[in-house]
């Protein structure tokens, strides 16, 4: 008898933290993110109206590699690892190619969460995170099969992660993750005394 696992769900998973000089980096990114923040009246505005307990550039900025070089060089460093989860994805993607097409940071206070969602319009999303005092938020992926496990049992609590319900990531600074946009997750709430800060993307095939 044989069991055989089919359509996977892939969760990349890499972190600069092994790269020269990344302990420079990620405070500069830190320091960047929070003053792109104080001057983005917008996108305070944004997440006042919604409710939002933090700040996000998502529905102001689209310039973020323009404004500041380091986020160029960031740029340049997810491209290649969504090239490489593409590979892993064995994508064909013809005469077309994935184009990171938003780029926004996100600062969660205290208290603060991300419900769950899926980005709609894109291939690969991700986020790299920039700061992760103890007790921040995990990110939180859901079986894209729930929805049609009517009649299904529970799993058993320790049942492979491969197929639990739910699987939580707790990142790191410079954790990058990335998954097929179409999957659903969320961000929990943030149990830290502190701002979490992240920096989110999607990528588009043209």
């Amino acid at each position: 008898m044989t069991t055989r696992s089919l359509f996977a769900t892939p969760i990349y998973q890499a972190s600069l933290a092994g790269e020269k000089g990344f302990e420079t980096f990620i405070d500069d990114l830190h320091d960047a993110c929070v003053a792109i923040a104080e001057e983005d009246e917008a996108g305070q505005a944004w997440a006042y109206n919604k409710g939002y307990l933090g700040y996000t550039s998502y529905a102001s900025l689209n310039d973020l590699p323009q404004r500041d070089s380091l986020f160029a060089d960031l740029k340049k460093k997810l491209d290649k690892h969504a090239g490489a989860f593409a590979k892993d994805l064995c994508f064909d993607l013809g005469a077309g190619k994935l184009v990171m097409d938003s780029f926004w940071i996100n600062i969660l206070e205290p208290g603060g969460q991300h419900t769950g969602h899926i980005h709609p319009h894109s291939v690969i999303s991700g986020t790299i995170y920039v700061t992760i005092p103890p007790g921040a938020s995990a990110l939180k992926f859901e079986d894209p099969r729930l929805p049609m496990m009517m009649a299904a049992p529970n799993r058993l609590a320790d049942a492979p992660e491969a197929l639990q319900p739910f699987v939580y990531v707790q990142p790191a600074p410079g954790t990058i993750l990335l998954w097929e946009s179409w999957l659903r997750h969320e961000v929990t709430p943030n149990q830290a005394d502190e701002q979490r800060i992240s920096v989110s993307f999607n990528y588009a095939w043209r």
